[in-house]
């Protein structure tokens, strides 16, 4: 069974919002990111999540040999913690970008004419990368403490 301290609380998710922040926030502001993101097809979007998931289980489930995701609470079969990480991982990156209103200032910069729809998939996609990064430190922080 697993102990007390292995057990998923909100506190968790605290932790990984505070790891998931600290390296997401870079990467919003990197040019380079929505340059890479401009030019992603969907396939670079999908292995990209893939990427993000496999970081995310591994760091979580592998990396702590005390932490056993058939123990956990769960959703639909998936750890209520790993889908709090995705979670916090994509969310953190999306709402800084919104915070620090990247979209649109990167695809200006870009010198994309793009619409509404085009700056949201420009958006999900520069997402996707910032998530790489932002996944580390959130998983990071909910094992650390």
């Amino acid at each position: 069974m697993v102990g007390r301290s292995k057990r998923y609380a909100v506190a968790d998710t605290a932790q990984q919002l505070v790891g998931g922040f600290l390296l997401a926030g870079p990467f919003v502001v990197t040019e380079e990111v929505w340059v890479l993101a401009e030019r992603m097809a969907w396939y670079h979007v999908a292995a990209t999540i893939a990427i993000v998931a496999a970081i995310g289980y591994g760091a979580l489930y592998r990396a702590d040999d005390d932490r056993d995701p058939d123990r956990e609470a769960d959703v639909a079969g998936v750890p209520v913690r790993f889908v709090s990480l995705m979670a916090v991982s994509f969310g953190a990156v999306l709402a800084l970008a919104l915070a620090f209103r990247a979209p649109r200032t990167f695809a200006t910069n870009l010198g994309l004419h793009v619409g509404s729809v085009g700056i949201l998939l420009l958006t999900l996609k520069a997402t996707c990368v910032g998530a790489v990064f932002s996944v580390v430190g959130a998983a990071t922080a909910d094992s650390v403490f």
